[in-house]
């Protein structure tokens, strides 16, 4: 039978794989910038593949890809007819994907986030944000999710609303805080302020995802730890993010030759700044040991990044049968039939 969210949790670490949104970018799915998963009805095959990716590389969630998918974002690409498709779709291809895992199913979660229409002085807009999130909890209810990862807040307030939402429909809640340059929410609170009071309504999960790499998260995932009783999630992104460029927002790369045609290097020209696996892998040992429940990875990671968080934190993966063994490789390996004469040049080569 297949475990739910808190007894997975009660069981030990769960990990998650987020990244949809730079990855299906990355492999040629998905269009920078207005970053709208119309993946899910484009190209379904492309989607369940990554699904599948990410789950054998170490995710216990198969989450479904919606974020962004919500009525704002579909109605400044005019598309706003396709918003209940997609996400039904989206949903309904996590679910295939979960049901594939050889040892247990994977928990399938649907997905809200922030809109970037919320304003906290216009009560027209929460009361637009409160409805579309009421839209896409009704159809993760519908089509059977395990639970509710809403995810990328900047705003308590905007947080609380889709917290409200989510338990108008009796399913569990996970909620994550994406915590810009102020190291403040935009509403003012902290965000383990913000996470205690989540937690007090009732989510199961609090904590923060994305804006910041492992270096600049910790800190701030560590005081929520110290802050709340109950399960604590940390997905950072895997950049290298620093205390005088705390998001990737605006990460700076000295080393770049040539005129990039944004302003920044977000969104994509991080690739020279990202984090290697294994200062991935020594974060998530330092996030596991400071007590972290639910860990993961945001937008950037790749499947041999989690699959690295993964292994770290005590877990053999579907996919740990290809993690690096470098014995037999023809220059760095130790096999003793490997040639010398070529062994011994792998410092000049």
């Amino acid at each position: 039978m297949k475990r739910t969210l808190e007894q997975r949790l009660q069981d030990g670490t769960v990990i998650c794989g987020e990244g949809y949104l730079f990855e299906l970018e990355r492999r040629g799915y998905l269009q920078a910038g207005s970053f709208v998963p119309e993946v899910a009805l484009e190209n379904p095959q492309a989607l369940k593949q990554t699904y599948r990716d990410y789950m054998l590389a170490g995710s216990d969630v198969v989450l479904a890809f919606t974020y962004n998918a919500h009525r704002e974002k579909m109605r400044i690409i005019g598309k706003e007819n396709l918003l209940e498709p997609l996400n039904r779709q989206a949903i309904r291809l996590a679910k295939e994907v979960a049901k594939e895992h050889p040892e247990e199913e994977a928990l399938v979660a649907g997905n809200i986030s922030n809109t970037n229409l919320f304003n906290p002085g216009d009560p027209q807009s929460i009361d637009s944000v409160r409805h579309m999130f009421a839209e896409m909890v009704g159809w993760c209810k519908d089509e059977g999710v395990d639970f509710v990862n809403a995810e990328t807040f900047y705003y308590y307030e905007e947080a609380k609303i889709a917290l409200e939402e989510i338990t108008k429909q009796e399913l569990p809640a996970v909620i994550t805080f994406g915590l810009m340059g102020e190291n403040i929410l935009r509403d003012g609170y902290t965000v383990e302020e913000a996470c205690l009071l989540l937690e007090n309504q009732g989510a199961l999960v609090v904590g923060m995802n994305c804006f910041r790499g492992p270096a600049t998260m910790q800190p701030y995932v560590e005081k929520i730890r110290d802050t709340v009783d109950g399960y604590v999630g940390a997905l950072p992104i895997p950049y290298r993010t620093t205390e005088e460029h705390p998001t990737f927002f605006n990460l700076p790369d000295g080393g770049c030759a040539c005129n990039l045609p944004t302003e920044t290097t977000f969104p994509t020209s991080l690739d020279p700044l990202y984090c290697n696996r294994y200062e991935l892998a020594q974060w998530a040992k330092t996030a596991h040991e400071a007590g972290i429940n639910y860990i993961g990875l945001c937008c950037g990671a790749s499947p041999s990044m989690l699959r690295e968080v993964a292994e770290t934190v005590g877990r053999t993966t579907v996919n740990s049968t290809y993690s690096p063994d470098m014995e037999k490789h023809f220059l760095f390996g130790s096999d003793d039939t490997l040639q010398p004469h070529i062994t011994s040049y792998k410092t000049k080569a």
